[in-house]
């Protein structure tokens, strides 16, 4: 479902600025997935086809997958439609906010980077989860790692901003990095210009830090004077904190720089 390059360190990078990338590539003809352990990129040997004068040629092409091993529900019934994108990823964010951060915020992230790669964008599944938010729809939590009952809930207007907010910083993310990380299969661009120029600069001022200098932390002060800069008004600390937490860990997520210990 996530058509992606592997990315390797890059020692010398300068974000100036972020530009949509897209790759408008011809008919999927069949894929074959080895799954490997939980929230990892999985190979994936993808046979894309395109046509010249010459008639048809297929091109075998390696490509990752992001997964998680502990969804609940499976991947082609997760991405089958835009409403069970929007479900799957308000789960996944209602899993982060009852659990913490950690490696559920990976499987938010996760889930969002295959929304990014399978052409959705932020407004489309906004007015998903407006409908069913509207619809009086009860929406459960990822399923426990321990095996706890779940609880289901009616979808409230904060938890829909703060879900979107939290992916489109994760698209923004990706079109802050350099080419080629995650290729999108839509040339409709994935965030509004509205928040594209209001998270544009917070994103690309963590990016820069993580590809040129090798940080995975940045002072929260220099962050807000960002978003001072952009919008005439800063975030709390602990909510800067936590932005700046999504965007490296999206960073981590699509262009790892360190190997895992």
């Amino acid at each position: 479902m996530l058509a992606a390059y592997p990315s390797g360190t890059i020692n010398k990078f300068q974000i100036l600025f972020c530009e949509f990338k897209t790759a408008p590539f011809g008919r999927l003809i069949s894929c074959s997935v080895t799954p490997r352990s939980i929230l990892c990129w999985s190979n994936v040997e993808c046979y894309h086809s395109s046509f010249s004068s010459k008639g048809q040629i297929h091109h075998p092409r390696k490509w990752m997958f992001c997964r998680s091993g502990n969804d609940s529900i499976s991947t082609d019934d997760e991405y089958r439609s835009s409403r069970n994108i929007a479900i799957s990823l308000l789960r996944r964010y209602r899993t982060v906010i009852e659990r913490g951060e950690g490696e559920t915020l990976k499987e938010f992230i996760s889930a969002g980077v295959n929304a990014y790669a399978l052409g959705c964008t932020d407004e489309d599944l906004r007015k998903e989860l407006m409908a069913m938010k509207e619809s009086g729809l009860e929406i459960e939590r990822m399923e426990s790692y321990h095996g706890s009952t779940q609880t289901k809930s009616k979808i409230s207007l904060s938890e829909v901003d703060e879900c979107i907010l939290w992916l489109s910083i994760v698209f923004i993310t990706i079109l802050c990095t350099p080419q080629p990380t995650v290729v999108r299969w839509s040339s409709t661009p994935s965030v509004s210009d509205e928040i594209l120029n209001k998270w544009r600069g917070f994103c690309a001022v963590i990016a820069n830090a993580y590809y040129i200098r090798g940080m995975a932390w940045l002072p929260v002060k220099t962050l807000q004077l960002e978003q001072m800069a952009v919008t005439g008004q800063a975030e709390e600390p602990s909510v800067v904190a936590s932005r700046m937490r999504l965007v490296f860990s999206t960073l981590e997520v699509v262009s790892p720089q360190w190997p895992r210990v």
